[in-house]
């Protein structure tokens, strides 16, 4: 199909279902597009439990079937309506949705492929194109340029936690020694991060005093180190809240949807565009 080519009528009205989050249709489609990939996840785990696949393993592998078949006519049908099926078919979704539907297939040719079925989980993210409706593309928005915003912050902190993760680690293997736990500076290292993080696995404890003490101080530093981020982005959203009320006030404020780009597929386009952002193509045609 040429670029430059128009969609039918029937192909503009699938696109518009399949592609897009703020049209009745294509709320519904995608909400009922998410049911199905919870439950072709639920399937996977009963598959899972070796009592249950045992008792009723017939049904599931029918039910499997019928999501792969339902999968598969989603997947023929997302190609199918937008000029450039390559903009799709490689895209990040287009990779996921794939190798969410070929497992069943290639389980006939190669055993032990039906593994990929597990690719499915990662299906749960088109919940984000659910959440993209109007009411919620403002503060998503927000939200990615404050985490944007911060992002060279947070790595400088996160290199100076991971400096002095060397440090303690490094302090807490010549302090304890094998006898504790600590054989290794690695190992060390490691526990020195489950410690600052808080999470305290308990596979590995000082025993001596100097030991518990720098522990105890490993310990107090992790509060602040959670905090610190947390902190970093919330300062950030707040600016950037402050900066959308400014330019709503002034009028300069432009809101954005979830139309999608029958060639490039690209989201997030201005209320008032007729062209797409990012090749150029017309919009609506």
């Amino acid at each position: 199909m040429k670029e430059d080519q128009k969609l039918s009528p029937w192909k503009q009205k699938l696109h518009e279902i399949i592609y897009e989050a703020d049209t009745p249709m294509g709320k519904l489609f995608d909400i009922i597009l998410f049911i199905i990939i919870i439950f072709s996840v639920i399937l996977i785990m009963l598959e899972s439990v070796k009592a249950i696949d045992a008792e009723y393993h017939e049904t599931l592998f029918i039910l499997e079937w019928l999501v792969t078949i339902f999968f598969t006519i989603e997947y023929i049908a997302r190609i199918i309506c937008i000029k450039k099926p390559s903009n799709y078919i490689f895209s990040f979704y287009g990779i996921i949705d794939f190798l969410s539907t070929i497992p069943l297939y290639i389980s006939y040719i190669f055993a032990g492929s039906q593994v990929l079925l597990a690719v499915r989980a990662f299906r749960l993210l088109r919940v984000f194109r659910i959440l993209k409706l109007a009411r919620f593309l403002g503060e998503a928005s927000q939200l990615k340029r404050a985490l944007k915003a911060s992002r060279a912050k947070i790595t400088v902190f996160l290199f100076a936690v991971l400096i002095a993760s060397v440090m303690m680690g490094t302090l807490m293997y010549l302090v304890e020694g094998d006898e504790a736990g600590f054989t290794s500076i690695p190992t060390s290292i490691y526990w020195t991060i489950v410690t600052l993080t808080t999470v305290g696995y308990g596979d590995i404890a000082p025993i001596t005093p100097q030991g518990q003490a720098i522990a105890t101080i490993i310990m107090l530093l992790g509060y602040g180190i959670i905090a610190v981020p947390t902190g970093m982005v919330t300062a950030e959203f707040a600016k950037q809240g402050k900066d959308t009320s400014t330019l709503k006030n002034s009028g300069s404020y432009v809101h954005v949807n979830t139309q999608c780009c029958p060639t490039c597929t690209k989201e997030g386009h201005r209320d008032d565009a007729t062209h797409c952002y990012n090749c150029g193509s017309l919009l609506n045609e």
